[in-house]
């Protein structure tokens, strides 16, 4: 495994592609209600995207065992769909759960971050599902730090999940990410026997992705027809929350709020 920390010029890039990034997201959700649909919310992306003379990353992004490649620009996923989701012509409706995924490169520098949200009305369950993943993704924010070991805040953040009632996946995880999309190391929201291969020392300025995925249901995930959108299998709802940090020696600073 090789970490690489960044430098003060590079961590200012990636901070510019981060606000990008949180732009898109902001203007996203203030968008989104019934009968929109996530074709248009795809659409905005790229024009808020382009006109910062950045790119959106996920566009036509190879598929990892051979398929189409990736023909959105962002990731939007209803419902049960948790990550993938191809925005087309599907409208939204009354008491989804919206998940945005968004990568953006700029100035050969990338950030990538997910919010979920819904649109209306939710059950209570829901509702403590969005917030359960977002307190997640917070935990790694006030715990990570140099010199501990990632394992130390993912314990926490399944811990944290699970005693809430709901379920970790596990096939999904964080990235390093840079002037690429996707370095190592692998950023697991869990703690299990991989671990004896992802663990890692967390160091000064080096940049990672976190992004705690959680099911109501069961954590068992499955692909559908089209060859991208991942959801759950047992159909219930999921929520994604993602943000590219920066390791500094007494914590860890959000690039992409």
């Amino acid at each position: 495994m090789s970490i690489r920390p960044k430098s003060p010029d590079a961590i200012g890039k990636m901070r510019v592609a981060g606000q990008v990034v949180a732009e898109v997201l902001t203007r996203l959700r203030q968008m989104a209600r019934p009968g929109l649909t996530t074709g248009e919310l795809d659409a905005e992306a790229l024009r808020i995207i382009t006109a910062h003379g950045a790119k959106a990353l996920f566009h036509d992004q190879p598929h990892p065992r051979g398929g189409r490649t990736y023909p959105g620009n962002i990731c939007v996923s209803l419902n049960e769909e948790l990550v993938h989701g191809i925005p087309g012509p599907r409208e939204i409706a009354e008491g989804d759960i919206v998940s945005l995924d968004v990568g953006v490169e700029k100035d050969g520098w990338c950030g990538d971050a997910a919010r979920t949200f819904a649109v209306g009305d939710v059950p209570e369950r829901a509702r403590r599902l969005l917030a359960t993943t977002e307190e997640a993704l917070e935990i790694a924010r006030r715990e990570a730090r140099a010199g501990i070991l990632w394992s130390a805040v993912a314990g926490q953040i399944e811990s944290f999940v699970t005693s809430a009632g709901f379920s970790i996946v596990t096939e999904y995880v964080g990235h390093g990410i840079g002037a690429k999309m996707w370095e190592e190391p692998r950023v697991p929201n869990y703690v299990g026997r991989e671990m004896l291969r992802d663990d890692f020392l967390i160091v000064e300025n080096m940049t990672f992705a976190v992004e705690p995925m959680v099911n109501m249901g069961r954590r068992d995930v499955r692909e559908k027809k089209d060859g991208w959108t991942v959801v759950t299998d047992d159909g219930k709802p999921c929520a994604h929350f993602e943000d590219t940090f920066v390791v500094h020696r007494d914590g860890c600073e959000p690039l992409t709020r």
